[in-house]
C-alpha cells in the first residue's frame, strides 16, 4: 500500500475518483453524440434513435445489480472491483471508438439494416459502462474508513466526475464531437487504467448495519415503492429531453448545418451539467439541513419541469433555451444526488447491494418506456414542442408524487469486518 493511501491524502483521493470519472465521462459522450451520430450520419427516424437508446437501459437491468453482487464476492487479479473496472472500462472505449464507424462495421458485416448494429455498439457500450459503475463507486468504500474519510471520497469523486462531465460537453461545443469522441476514448482508458496501480485493495470489505433495533433495519417497502415510484416519472422527463431534443432544435431554431446542432445540443447539456455539478455540494446540501432531503428534492424537480415549459413557451433560439437549460439544472442537480440518500434511509443496509439494484429499475424501465413508447409518439407529432411538454408533465407530476415520500431521522451506523 502506497503512503498516500495510508494517509489518505488529497492526491489518492483524487486518484480514487477517475475510475468513476472515466465511466462518467463516458456516458456524457453517449448522452452528448448518440443522438446527432445517428439522426446527422445514418439518417435515423427519431423513433428509430429511440430503438437504439433502448438498449441502455437493457443493459442497465442486468448488468449494475448482477455485477454489483459478484464484484462483492470475488476476488481475482488483486481485487474484486479492480477486474471490473479494468474489463469495462476498456471495453467501454473501444465502443466510443466503433461509435463513428458503425456504418463502415454494417458494411463489413454484410448487415443491410443499420440499426442492427447501432443497437450492438450502444448495448455493448451500455453494458460496459454499467460493468464499471457499480465497481468504480464500491471501490472508494472498500478503500476508506466510514465516516469523515468516506464522506470526503465520494465528495471529491462528485466534484471530479461532474467537472470532467462538464469537460466533455465543452469539448463538444468547442471543437466537435468527433474530437470529443477520440478524446473520449484515450481518457477513458487511461482513467479505468492508470488509477489501479495506486489503490490497493483490501480483502476485508467495511458493512454498515444499523444499531439501533430490527425494525429500523428492516426495508420500509410502502415507503420505497413510493419513492421509486416518484423518481420514474423524474426519469421519463429526463431521458425525453436527452434523446429526442434533437428533433426540438432542428425545427425549432434551423441549425445552418449538423455541426451546428451539434453545437446547440452540446452546449445544453454542459450547461444542464454545469448547474448539476456545482449545487449538491454547495447549495442543496444546506438547504436540505434546514427543509430536509426530500421537500429540497421536490421542489428542486418542480422547478426543472417549470423550465421545460419555458423551453416551450420562450425556446425560439439558442440563447433563450440554454437560459432554460441552466433552470432545468436545478432539478438535474437533485436527481443525481438527492434520491440515493433518501433511499438509503428506507432499506436494510445489510442488503445494501441488491436494493441498489432495485432502485436503477426506477431509472433503466422509464428509460425503455421512452425508447420504445414516446418516441413513435414524437416522430408522428407535427410540432416538436411535444418533447419538452411531456418532460415538464412527468417532471411535475414526480414533484407532486415526492410528497408521498417521508424523511426519516438519519441511521446509526457501525463498520463490522467480514
Amino acid at each position: 500500500m502506497l503512503e498516500m493511501q495510508k494517509k489518505l491524502s488529497k492526491p489518492f483521493y483524487a486518484i480514487l475518483s477517475l475510475p468513476a470519472t472515466a465511466m462518467g465521462f463516458a456516458l456524457s459522450i453517449q448522452i452528448a453524440t448518440l443522438s446527432w451520430l445517428m439522426r446527422t450520419k445514418f439518417n435515423l427516424e427519431l423513433h428509430e434513435i429511440g430503438f437504439v437508446w433502448a438498449a441502455g437501459p437493457l443493459a442497465g437491468i442486468i448488468g449494475q445489480p448482477i455485477v454489483g453482487l459478484i464484484s462483492d464476492n470475488v476476488w481475482f487479479w488483486g481485487g474484486r472491483r479492480r477486474p471490473f473496472i479494468l474489463i469495462g472500462g476498456s471495453l467501454a472505449a473501444l465502443m466510443l471508438f466503433a461509435l463513428p464507424y458503425i456504418g463502415v462495421i454494417s458494411s463489413f458485416f454484410g448487415f443491410s439494416n443499420i440499426i442492427i448494429v447501432a443497437v450492438c455498439v450502444a448495448l455493448t457500450l451500455d453494458l460496459a459502462i454499467n460493468i464499471s459503475f457499480n465497481p468504480t463507486r464500491s471501490i472508494i468504500a472498500d478503500v476508506t474508513p466510514e465516516g469523515v474519510p468516506r464522506t470526503k471520497g465520494y465528495t471529491w469523486m462528485q466534484t471530479i466526475s461532474g467537472s470532467f462531465g462538464v469537460l466533455a460537453y465543452a469539448i463538444g461545443a468547442i471543437f466537435g464531437n468527433y474530437f470529443l469522441i477520440y478524446f473520449g476514448v484515450i481518457l477513458v482508458l487511461l482513467f479505468s487504467i492508470i488509477p489501479l496501480f495506486f489503490i490497493k485493495e483490501s480483502k476485508l470489505i467495511h458493512r454498515e448495519q444499523t444499531e439501533v433495533n430490527v425494525s429500523s433495519s428492516a426495508t420500509d417497502w410502502s415507503q420505497f415503492l413510493k419513492l421509486l415510484f416518484a423518481h420514474s416519472f423524474s426519469w421519463i422527463g429526463v431521458q425525453t429531453m436527452f434523446v429526442y431534443m434533437i428533433g426540438f432544435v432542428e425545427q425549432k431554431l434551423n441549425p445552418a448545418d449538423n455541426n451546428e446542432t451539434g453545437q446547440i445540443l452540446s452546449i445544453s447539456f454542459l450547461i444542464l451539467n454545469a448547474v448539476g455539478a456545482l449545487l449538491p455540494v454547495f447549495i442543496l446540501e444546506p438547504i436540505t439541513e434546514k427543509i430536509g432531503r426530500v421537500k429540497t428534492h421536490l421542489a428542486s424537480v418542480g422547478i426543472m419541469g417549470l423550465g421545460y415549459f419555458g423551453i416551450v413557451l420562450f425556446g425560439t433560439s439558442s440563447l433563450n433555451v440554454w437560459i432554460f437549460m441552466a433552470i432545468c439544472g436545478i432539478g438535474w442537480a437533485a436527481i443525481v444526488s438527492l434520491p440515493f440518500a433518501i433511499m438509503s434511509e428506507k432499506v436494510n443496509k445489510s442488503k445494501m447491494g441488491l436494493f441498489m439494484g432495485i432502485f436503477n429499475l426506477s431509472v433503466v424501465l422509464p428509460q425503455l418506456f421512452v425508447s420504445l413508447v414516446i418516441g413513435t409518439f414524437i416522430q408522428n407529432a407535427v410540432d416538436k414542442s411535444i418533447i419538452f411538454i411531456i418532460s415538464g408533465t412527468t417532471l411535475i407530476i414526480s414533484s407532486v408524487l415526492w410528497i408521498m415520500v417521508k424523511d426519516l431521522p438519519a441511521s446509526v451506523s457501525k463498520t463490522i469486518r467480514i
